[in-house]
């Protein structure tokens, strides 16, 4: 696995004021993240110089990085024609070649150089990436196809930088692929049994856990 890419944004407004398509009217994020040149410090909170516009549904220390498998953006750029999609397309910090939501688990640790990172959760894709890319039903595009990514936890801080390998030194929880707890999420009315079960691992978010146990 290799460190492709690393990415920081901050908050920007888009779109026009009383425009007819939804997706077009003014929007506010920090999903449009530049390739960082060098080294970059990783802290608790997230990268240097990245920052989240709606802090609800992003950044804090249990969602302080997300990473995106660089496999996927040559599927997209086929799939839509387009050649402008790739790393930070999706809002990522870390852009991770040889991995995937069926390859990786909630609580995997991953060292990448003297930094060590937990996964938290899969990332629940929100509408700023369908306006981000003007494709109306992107979001249920990414629930269903899982491309969606990943968050996680800064256990040991550092610096990152492109390039790097990344290594994974730890796995509790095989169980738990990305794929398979973003499923049951979304599923969890009707698979109340695996939504305990997810609910009761103790490297998955406290915010899922809760939503899973209501």
């Amino acid at each position: 696995m290799r460190l492709e890419s690393v990415q920081v944004g901050q908050p920007r407004t888009y779109g026009t004021p009383g425009a007819e398509n939804p997706l077009e009217r003014p929007w506010t994020s920090a999903i449009r993240k530049e390739p960082v040149v060098g080294p970059v410090w990783a802290g608790r909170e997230g990268l240097s110089g990245d920052q989240q516009y709606d802090r609800n549904g992003h950044g804090g220390p249990e969602r302080a990085l997300l990473m995106y498998s660089a496999d996927h953006y040559p599927r997209w750029r086929g799939e839509w024609g387009r050649k402008d999609v790739g790393a930070g397309g999706f809002g990522e910090n870390l852009t991770v070649s040889g991995v995937s939501e069926d390859t990786t688990c909630v609580g995997d640790v991953f060292r990448i150089g003297s930094v060590r990172i937990e996964v938290s959760s899969p990332r629940g894709p929100c509408s700023n990436l369908a306006r981000r890319f003007g494709i109306p039903d992107l979001v249920r595009t990414v629930r269903e196809n899982h491309r969606s990514g990943w968050y996680l936890r800064v256990l040991h801080e550092g610096w990152l930088e492109a390039g790097a390998e990344v290594v994974l030194a730890d796995r509790p929880f095989p169980q738990w692929t990305i794929r398979r707890a973003a499923e049951v999420k979304r599923h969890r009315a009707d698979r109340r049994e695996e939504a305990g079960l997810l609910a009761a691992c103790p490297a998955l978010q406290a915010e899922w856990r809760d939503k899973l146990r209501s």
